[in-house]
């Protein structure tokens, strides 16, 4: 079964920029490693159970070599484009916990999907990380795919020092949601249902994206599908890119140390907003975020 979002991605030009900018927002970021054979290498930041993933063509020839061929909206060989039209996030990445069984659901419910594929990661201390995923074809270009992974979380967490995993500077230790923009939430829940084998959210208002949305909840996570209904980062993103991921929201353990951090570590005051249910977040915005709106919502 689908058990959580896994990670989200975060195409960015640079990685040791991208590294040195998601570092002023506080989280403990580490060279993450080569994709063989596939031309890019990342950094993440592990949180408890999930992780931030910062992503970047290492090598344009290999990446091109790699994706000419390939099916479906994950390695079509577009990545340059939208590293340049800005970056940012490009893919929500679900785990399950049986691919094998998900991807079968889902073409029994019609669902455009690859079949599994093998990943590896070699990090630079040498640890190998393998996994299988799928991704979504032409029927359903949906900015998705799905993970399982084949080492264990508890050898995942080797990647970055015992004792920074889900302790970051900004106090992060979960991801709550990821936003993806659309101009027609009804319509497009509709679809993310039947991919991801859910029940079809009722939409509501989203105060601080500005949005109506619909909300799947996966395991501990939640998708929010988001279509502006007033000015704000929901409308901006879908102003300047178009349909597509654009924010990851993060629980903290203070939000006042995650102001503190980044405003210490030059960057500006973040924005803060209510949402619907009272609870307060603060956003900081692509132009700081490498693209990317990155929501923090806890305790002062």
């Amino acid at each position: 079964m689908l058990t959580r979002i896994d990670h989200v991605m975060i195409c960015v030009p640079d990685l040791a920029q991208g590294i040195e900018q998601y570092r002023k927002l506080g989280f403990n970021m580490h060279a993450g490693g080569v994709h063989t054979g596939k031309g890019t290498h990342n950094a993440i930041a592990f949180n408890q159970d999930d992780y931030l993933e910062l992503l970047a063509i290492r090598d344009q020839g290999e990446y091109q070599s790699a994706s000419v061929g390939v099916a479906g909206t994950f390695g079509s060989g577009t990545l340059p484009q939208f590293i340049a039209a800005g970056g940012g996030i490009r893919y929500v990445i679900i785990q399950s916990d049986d691919l094998a069984a998900d991807v079968a659901a889902m073409r029994t419910r019609g669902v455009d999907v690859s079949d599994l594929m093998d990943g590896v990661r070699r990090t630079a201390d040498g640890q190998v990380l393998r996994w299988r995923l799928a991704t979504l074809g032409a029927g359903n270009p949906l900015p998705l795919f799905f993970i399982q992974h084949l080492t264990p979380l508890e050898e995942r967490r080797r990647q970055v020092p015992a004792y920074e995993a889900g302790k970051h500077p900004n106090g992060v230790y979960k991801l709550e949601r990821a936003y993806i923009a659309t101009p027609d939430a009804e319509a497009d829940a509709a679809t993310y249902a039947k991919v991801l084998g859910l029940p079809k959210p009722t939409l509501h208002r989203g105060t601080v994206i500005k949005a109506n949305m619909a909300v799947f909840e996966i395991g501990p996570t939640g998708l929010g599908i988001a279509q502006p209904d007033a000015p704000g980062p929901a409308a901006d993103a879908l102003e300047r890119r178009g349909p597509g991921p654009f924010q990851a929201l993060y629980r903290t353990t203070s939000m006042g140390a995650a102001a503190r951090w980044t405003t210490a570590h030059g960057l500006p005051p973040r924005a803060r907003g209510v949402r619907s249910h009272g609870e307060h977040a603060m956003l900081a915005t692509p132009d700081v975020a490498c693209g990317a709106y990155i929501g923090f919502v806890g305790p002062e």
